[in-house]
């Protein structure tokens, strides 16, 4: 090969799903879905409940038949309008929130089950208990295991025959939250060791964030933005996505010139920007659109935005705050009425109802047509 030809074979996608559609009865459950998945690259599929992220992943197991658009895996066609080839037929391993784990079998056997489907002998089940700090317990049954432990044969089962992918679906939810933000690190760190392709679905963001390489998130079945956490949360595409990954809030703005708006009635004065004013997720239309002098816009404030300081003259009155160990979360509402969030180091102990001085550090501007609400 010469070197400046190109191995088509290392830069095709393990998965790729095109203009998918489904449907339960008459209503449509995903629409016009689609994205691609490289080899060892993690994806979440992320977005509220009733969304259509489990029936993409159902699609992709092949619990599901599609009613449009096709669905590769390593190249070969596995389901289509006139095609569905068995579940059982497409090497893909799969991970269920209930663990789904075989209460009369000892943890060595249920991973050894795994293993069997492909040949595979019991040295296989031990070492995955071993990548997975479990083969102390591997004569124990499930029912003696924690929440944290049951989770982790489930995913040495589902890795046991060497699936071509790795489906996850809400693998955490039935743990406590420090569990599951821990777990999260951990399934990566043995996902990406092992240079495993995995797609997993949930509705809780700081899971994507610690897991996945690129996260979709979804609305009323369509795709609304396919990134990694970081574009997600300061380069939305749509005012659904910013508003649903991350927090913050809206405030109303009036732009004053093509460099410079006034925010929450010119409470904080007026606010410039080095760049051209221009409206947040609009490059599917050509560009993001130029904001006309005089219009309206709402601007999307991150808690990270809003400074604590006592010396400024904009004051803010505390509504509310939720103590996060080395910061407090505070919902804060200025005199006109506007409503923040603001991160302040948990030194900084404010009762509810007292006024504390903020300034805005929004050197990076988000700007949403107030129409697109």
């Amino acid at each position: 090969m010469s070197p400046l030809s190109v191995d088509l074979t290392a830069v095709k996608p393990l998965l790729s799903l095109s203009h998918l559609h489904h449907r339960h009865g008459p209503r449509d459950t995903v629409v016009d879905f689609s994205l691609n998945v490289q080899h060892g690259s993690i994806c979440c599929l992320l977005g509220p409940s009733g969304c259509g992220k489990t029936s993409v992943l159902r699609c992709i197991a092949g619990f599901e038949p599609l009613h449009g658009g096709e669905i590769r895996i390593g190249g070969d066609l596995v389901s289509s309008r006139g095609l569905h080839v068995p579940a059982e037929q497409r090497r893909v391993g799969m991970v269920f929130q209930d663990h789904a784990l075989f209460p009369h079998l000892s943890v060595l056997d249920n991973v050894a089950f795994g293993t069997a489907r492909r040949g595979c002998d019991m040295q296989r089940a031990r070492a995955l208990l071993d990548t997975v700090n479990l083969d102390s317990v591997a004569h124990r049954y499930p029912h003696e295991l924690s929440g944290g432990q049951q989770q982790r044969v489930a995913l040495a089962r589902a890795l046991a025959p060497e699936p071509r992918l790795l489906l996850l679906d809400e693998p955490f939810s039935n743990l406590d939250l420090e569990l599951r933000e821990q777990l999260a690190l951990e399934v990566r760190s043995l996902l990406k060791a092992s240079n495993t392709t995995a797609m997993f679905v949930t509705h809780d963001q700081h899971e994507a964030f610690a897991m996945a390489d690129e996260i979709a998130v979804m609305k009323d079945g369509r795709l609304q933005q396919l990134d990694s956490a970081y574009q997600l949360y300061h380069q939305p595409a749509n005012r659904f996505v910013a508003d649903f990954v991350g927090q913050g809030v809206f405030v109303r703005g009036t732009v004053l010139s093509p460099h410079r708006l006034a925010l929450a009635d010119g409470e904080f004065g007026s606010v410039s920007s080095p760049e051209l004013l221009r409206l947040s997720g609009a490059e599917a239309s050509g560009g993001k659109q130029v904001c006309i002098v005089g219009s309206t816009v709402d601007v999307l404030l991150r808690p990270d935005d809003v400074i604590h300081d006592d010396a400024s003259p904009v004051q803010a009155t505390v509504l509310s705050r939720a103590f996060l160990g080395a910061e407090f979360l505070y919902t804060l509402r200025l005199r006109g009425g506007s409503k923040l969030l603001a991160l302040v180091p948990s030194h900084h102990n404010h009762a509810v109802g007292e006024s504390i001085g903020v300034r805005l550090l929004a050197d990076h501007l988000m700007l949403f047509d107030p129409a697109e609400n």
